[in-house]
């Protein structure tokens, strides 16, 4: 008999830090981890890269369908012109449908036999695996995580001011919790992890904290 994988969902508007949070506990367990935040940008760079229109519908789920975590790790998705693509396959129904039932699969059959999976995103928690052993919403003032985005952006050398950055994470915000497929929003048996005065060894902290008591509820 298979043993079942334990699967850790998190969720949390941008900026927020459960990226950084996802990769930590999934590297602390010893289990494979999943920016769904990618998925749309790999189809649409698989698409691109085949010379095809990430914006034909045939097309974008084929690439989907065929979609496997390797594709995960190509360099480019972090640009511009991924994100571009994202935009236009993620309308796509046949797309939708193929990357929720690739995000499950990875959560139920890790890559690499791993025990668990750590799953990151926006709707992880209350639509793509709703029975997650643990759930979590991280989530901070949009002031903090507009603070957070402009060092960011300094960092990478571009030129921002913190005044638009935070009007752009309202704006964010608004379409993400707004939209009628998987909006973003906290499953009612999530821990809320509020990081906006914590540092990342403390929200790391009180997430093991949390995950442990699962954990163990799990072995009772």
């Amino acid at each position: 008999m298979t043993k079942q994988s334990f699967i850790i969902a998190i969720d949390g508007p941008a900026a927020a830090g459960k990226g950084t949070l996802a990769r930590r506990v999934a590297s602390h367990y010893g289990y494979a981890h999943l920016d769904t935040g990618l998925i749309y940008r790999a189809v649409g760079m698989k698409v691109r890269r085949t010379g095809g229109n990430p914006a034909e519908a045939g097309v974008a789920t084929t690439a989907a369908q065929g979609l496997v975590p390797a594709d995960l790790q190509a360099p480019e998705l972090r640009d511009d012109d991924a994100a571009a693509a994202a935009s236009q396959v993620a309308v796509i129904p046949g797309v939708r449908a193929a990357l929720l039932e690739f995000q499950r699969n990875f959560a139920r059959h890790p890559p690499g036999d791993a025990a668990g999976a750590v799953l990151d995103g926006r709707d992880i928690g209350t639509v793509v695996c709703p029975d997650a052993a643990a759930k979590l919403y991280v989530t901070a003032s949009a002031e903090a995580r507009a603070e957070r985005r402009l060092k960011e952006l300094r960092e990478r050398g571009v030129d921002a001011i913190y005044a638009r950055v935070l009007q752009d994470m309202k704006e964010r915000d608004a379409r993400d919790m707004g939209r009628s497929a998987a909006p973003l929003a906290q499953a009612k048996d999530a821990l809320v992890l509020d990081t906006s005065a914590l540092d990342a060894d403390a929200a790391f902290a009180a997430a093991l904290a949390f995950i442990e008591t699962r954990r163990r509820a799990g072995r009772a």
